[in-house]
């Protein structure tokens, strides 16, 4: 890989470079929703300079250069990435969601007094679930199926249902921000029993995997569509 790294697109990076997504957290990039911005306009906006960020990936490169297993979604078939999305990432939310949100309504009930912010946690945590409820079974049952069908040609219909999934992920992107700044970026509080503890755990993790995953649907299977 050339080292060209503000020319391109930060979803790009990451779909060739997946440490790259690391770096990217670390700098406070978004590399899912915002993948199709060149990294250039990103670094610039926030303020960071382009020269630690670009040490920062060829250093990740150098480090990725020496593994010889890591997995290129590129090189998926359409039919095959689709299977990984549902049994790794639509498999792990259908698991997660109901979990978290037990354990919210525990945490809620026994901090909610000191800690107010848990209520508003508690709101946004509550309309991302119910949405992302929805945009599981409509990824499975409409936009997957036109994907694959279309053998890299999607008709009409489905490039329409396509841009309604990435505002979708748009939103659910700003959802995880606000989630994260209510919660101080998942620091525990020093009252946090360990079912608090627990929940902030499971929010980041949530957080992650929804990053991955939106990043593989935006950035590779729809790219172009």
């Amino acid at each position: 890989m050339e080292n060209d790294w503000m020319e391109r697109t930060i979803g790009s990076i990451v779909a060739e470079l997946p440490e790259a997504a690391q770096v990217f957290k670390r700098f406070g990039i978004d590399y899912c929703c915002g993948g199709g911005r060149p990294l250039e306009e990103a670094v610039r906006e926030a303020g960071l300079d382009a020269d630690t960020v670009d040490r920062a990936l060829y250093d990740a490169q150098c480090k990725a250069a020496a593994l010889t297993d890591a997995t290129d979604f590129r090189a998926f078939a359409p039919a095959d990435l689709v299977d990984h999305i549902e049994a790794r990432h639509h498999a792990y939310l259908q698991e997660a969601l109901p979990e978290i949100s037990e354990r919210l309504g525990l945490v809620l009930r026994a901090h909610g007094r000191n800690h107010p912010e848990l209520f508003q946690l508690h709101a946004v945590f509550g309309a991302l679930r119910t949405d992302l409820e929805q945009h599981l079974v409509k990824e499975e049952t409409m936009l997957f199926p036109g994907v694959t069908d279309g053998q890299g040609h999607p008709g009409a219909e489905t490039r329409a249902l396509a841009q309604v999934i990435r505002d979708e992920h748009t939103a659910a992107g700003e959802a995880l921000r606000t989630m994260r700044r209510l919660m101080h970026d998942y620091a525990p509080p020093e009252d946090a029993c360990p079912t608090f503890r627990r929940l902030l755990k499971d929010l980041e993790t949530m957080e992650a995997d929804l990053f991955q995953h939106i990043h593989l649907e935006n950035n590779i299977l729809l790219q172009g569509v």
